[in-house]
């Protein structure tokens, strides 16, 4: 995928799931964070990984996979300071794909689907929603927004620059784009769904 680059935020600290790590949790005997990064990988785009200070389990289980690996210090900060981080080691000349990895439901054709729409406008932010149009996950911010990308600050992610932006809406099957799993309850009544 030429001219993109895909971010996978896995620095926050799980603190909603009651000291299990939501990234490790096993989907089809896979952790959850490799599953994502691996079909980050199978686009061909380059993967840029953001992990906490103490993160000897997340790295060890994509290790093997070739993406880019970057630590966030001030990764209790929230979700603005993986956005900083990837903008910063990102191709300047690439659009960056925001994949949250707690979302299981999101394909390799997903992630595909959304940047042969960004390919067709790649000056415009691009994000994936439900059939039903309910705006989810991933995101595609285009190059032009990385210098803003580096004033972003807290949890809010990319909302602040989102704000201003005409945003082309790109709809996945079913609930896939808002599916995230951060409680133990969600991980729950997705496994019996996915029975």
């Amino acid at each position: 995928m030429n001219g993109l680059s895909i971010l996978v935020p896995a620095a926050g600290a799980s603190s909603r799931m009651g000291g299990r790590d939501k990234l490790l949790e096993k989907v089809a005997g896979v952790p959850l964070l490799r599953r994502q990064v691996l079909r980050a990988r199978d686009t061909g785009a380059p993967v840029i990984v953001t992990l906490p200070p103490a993160h000897g389990q997340r790295s060890a289980v994509i290790a093997d996979i070739g993406c880019t690996c970057i630590e966030v210090p001030d990764a209790g900060e929230g979700m603005a300071a993986s956005l900083r981080a990837g903008a910063r080691v990102a191709d300047p000349d690439h659009a960056l794909m925001v994949l949250l990895p707690d979302m299981p439901d999101i394909t390799t054709d997903d992630i595909r689907t959304l940047a042969l729409a960004h390919a067709t406008a790649p000056q415009t932010v691009h994000r994936a929603v439900t059939a039903g149009g309910q705006a989810g996950h991933p995101v595609i911010l285009p190059a032009r927004l990385r210098p803003a990308m580096a004033g972003l600050r807290g949890d809010e992610g990319a909302w602040p620059l989102l704000r201003s932006e005409t945003v082309i809406l790109v709809p996945l099957d079913g609930d896939r784009a808002v599916t995230d799993l951060d409680t133990p309850g969600a991980w729950a009544r997705w496994r019996a769904r996915e029975r």
